[in-house]
């Protein structure tokens, strides 16, 4: 139990940035940090042992960061031997450009290591240590900008697993959740570091979540899920709209709520499974539309694909469900796969099993049913337990994180 609790934090680095292009994955989770990527022109189906290797990259130092990539460049976080977190940049052809150091990482003696996945910003770079520090790199230079301990600022407790968020960024805000009194959720001056708002009346601990930014008719919110509840804030003060209460077992909340139609869906594992809210017009309140414990995704996200939802619960250690946006009614479900990370591409979905078993396969993104069209094993190194990371798809590649290593496949389908 324990070590599948562990992981949670280690899957849940996400993070908000500005794309430059479409095919660029700034940050975890793609472009919209919902799961769903850009990429198009992708093999539908894969042939036996699964799709070409174009390289695989060492040296990324323990961690579970994803990879984020602009450009011809490929940024991936890790703690090396002596203790040090760096941002390893590769170039496109897998070769290492550089490695940069940013401060101390974890050494929780379940997961030591780097979780936070790098967020790029324009010319500059954004990571949050395990232990809650956050640092802003200038990447032309490599060098430190600044960085702030926000434990430290706003009181907040390191928790059991220690912190697993990755940084948002939205305009000339950076938003992260510290779970100090008055300070779930706060927001720096992503140029300088200084405090531009906390979530007053909002003291709860962080829950290994990272927040998202949505429109919601003109007016920009923050919703994240901290150590017991489901928030919203108003991203331009602060102000805490909404708090949703669900509990889980060792106060998890690994997975970043979706939004669609004005609505809000979470989820999480442990048996706690999720809920659809209605927002109000001004998003001030909400109401549940429906509530569902069939999906029961404990850290390994979620993806809405055209008004179907797609991911994997923990019950009986794997089962991939597909619901209904509008209803929560299951639309399939299959036991063909052991739990683990699933995101979008081209129509096609890409479920990254874990965490023991180790294997990625792809499967079509249709809400009529189950129907696996590629598999192929991921075996790169001695330990079992490293099957955490969320894939990366751009320009036609797909980036996947085990352990030291990190693997590119070429996914076009020409």
């Amino acid at each position: 139990m324990r070590r599948f609790v562990l992981a949670m934090l280690l899957a849940t680095c996400l993070v908000w940035g500005v794309a430059s292009d479409a095919e660029d994955s700034p940050h975890f989770r793609g472009p919209n940090r919902d799961g769903n990527f850009g990429d198009t022109g992708l093999l539908k189906a894969w042939p036996e042992g699964g799709p070409n290797i174009a390289w695989t990259a060492k040296g990324m130092g323990n961690g579970y960061s994803s990879a984020s990539v602009v450009g011809d460049l490929i940024y991936v976080s890790g703690k090396q031997p002596d203790g040090q977190g760096t941002i390893t940049e590769l170039n496109r052809d897998g070769s290492v450009a550089r490695q940069i150091n940013y401060g101390l990482e974890t050494d929780e003696f379940q997961a030591p290591g780097s979780r936070s996945t790098p967020t790029i910003d324009g010319n500059r770079l954004y990571v949050m240590s395990a232990l809650g520090v956050v640092y802003c790199i200038d990447i032309a230079s490599g060098e430190k900008i600044w960085d702030v301990n926000v434990m430290e600022r706003f009181g907040g407790e390191l928790i059991q697993w220690h912190i697993a968020e990755s940084i948002l960024i939205d305009g000339d805000r950076l938003i992260c959740t510290p779970g100090g009194k008055d300070a779930s959720v706060v927001a720096l001056n992503k140029m300088t570091g200084e405090t531009l708002w906390t979530s007053k009346g909002l003291s709860d601990p962080s829950g290994y979540c990272s927040a998202n930014v949505f429109d919601h008719n003109g007016r920009k919110i923050v919703v994240t899920m901290t150590a017991k509840l489901v928030v919203c804030v108003d991203a331009e003060t602060g102000e805490v709209l909404w708090s949703h209460e669900h509990e889980t077992e060792n106060d998890v909340h690994a997975v970043t709520p979706l939004y669609a139609n004005g609505q809000i869906y979470f989820t999480a594992g442990q048996g706690s499974g999720g809920a659809l809210l209605q927002l109000s017009e001004d998003a001030s309140s909400y109401t549940v539309k429906w509530s569902d414990t069939r999906l029961d995704s404990w850290f390994h996200g979620v993806v809405n694909v055209d008004g179907a939802i797609y991911g994997t619960t923990e019950q009986n250690r794997g089962e991939i469900v597909c619901l209904d946006w509008n209803t929560g009614k299951v639309n399939w479900s299959s036991k063909d796969v052991a739990m683990g990370v699933v995101v979008h591409a081209d129509g096609m979905i890409y479920l990254y099993e874990g965490p023991m078993k180790g294997a990625l396969r792809l499967i079509k993104a249709s809400p009529d049913g189950y129907e696996s069209t590629g598999f192929v094993k991921i075996d790169v190194g001695p330990d079992k337990h490293k099957h955490w990371a969320h894939p990366t798809i751009a320009h036609q590649r797909l980036y996947l994180r085990y352990g030291d290593s990190l693997i590119a496949y070429d996914i076009a389908a020409n």
